[in-house]
């Protein structure tokens, strides 16, 4: 998150001495206002520490916003297109409306997910990918929300909505943040946590690693083997790709038929790696009774 370069860009001055160079506690004003240790910098969770002696002098931390913006890690304010997918029938709840609708504690599901990434200064935008039936749901919001909502039709599959919603983003967007409205209880720190990593490897998806012992059968349900838990993570939302990236896996999935279950699975086929950010499991995907019970269960503790 930092470059080095040479002394002249910082103001400020040294003792002549090397014997009385300032402690840590001794802080110095950069340009930009803030405040630099001698010692170490904190930036963006990671610390940096400089030797106490004459090759400080030699370098300096530049800190302003556009150089920070350089850095393949930062997430620039209003870069990111979210893709709200919305359109899930929802047959496994046995409502009479998709799960993504339902009430929980008095708001629509899909309500939860759509305030939080609202909130995100990185987000320039929402697009909803849903039944136009329930379009006015995600409307009534607009004047809660200070950020453009955009809507586009589901498809036959999962992969069908997320081209959908790919076509209606800003060309200028630099991450698409994809994610099931039936997560109602998405953190928003891990949702930055993602984005970074997405910004930085090309693709990253939130996941937890596995508790429970996993086994492989075959088709008679018999055991083949257990596999090694050490190494398996299941899967969440959002997952985020950059566009250019996600649209050269739909003309690769497209071109030869090939049906995926998540997003980051199309990236997969272009043998590009894909991050795994470590996410919480209290992300949840409601899609049983007994999940919108848990969901509330999570909600009245956080409250």
């Amino acid at each position: 998150m930092a470059s080095v370069s040479h002394f002249p860009r910082m103001n400020c001055s040294f003792p002549s001495s090397p014997s009385k160079f300032p402690i840590k506690q001794r802080m110095i004003a950069a340009k930009n206002g803030q405040s630099i240790s001698h010692f170490s910098l904190q930036l963006t969770g990671h610390q940096h520490k400089f030797r106490r002696n004459e090759k400080i002098l030699k370098s300096v931390i530049k800190c302003s916003a556009a150089e920070v913006g350089e850095s393949s890690e930062f997430v620039k304010e209003k870069s990111v297109s979210v893709i709200l997918l919305a359109g899930g029938k929802g047959k496994r709840m046995g409502a009479s409306m998709p799960k993504q609708y339902l009430p929980l504690l008095g708001q629509p599901i899909a309500m939860y997910s759509l305030y939080t990434f609202s909130r995100l200064v990185e987000v320039k935008e929402i697009i909803v990918v849903c039944d136009p039936s329930y379009q006015d749901i995600f409307e009534d919001a607009k004047e809660k929300i200070d950020i453009e909502l955009k809507f586009t039709l589901p498809g036959k599959e999962r992969q069908d909505s997320v081209y959908s919603g790919l076509q209606a983003i800003d060309l200028n967007s630099e991450l698409v943040c994809i994610h099931d409205s039936a997560r109602p209880l998405v953190l928003a720190e891990d949702i930055k946590k993602v984005l970074k990593d997405a910004r930085l490897n090309g693709a990253a998806v939130l996941g937890v690693p596995v508790k429970a012992t996993i086994k492989e059968a075959n088709n008679d349900r018999f055991v083949q083997r257990t596999l090694d838990r050490k190494t398996l993570w299941e899967m969440q939302t959002p997952q985020v790709i950059k566009p250019e990236l996600l649209r050269k896996g739909f003309e690769l999935v497209n071109r030869e038929g090939l049906e995926v279950t998540d997003d980051v699975s199309i990236v997969e086929y272009l043998e590009h790696p894909v991050f795994i950010t470590e996410g919480s499991y209290t992300n949840i995907k409601v899609t049983t009774p007994d999940d919108l019970l848990l969901a509330e269960r999570i909600l009245n503790l956080d409250s």
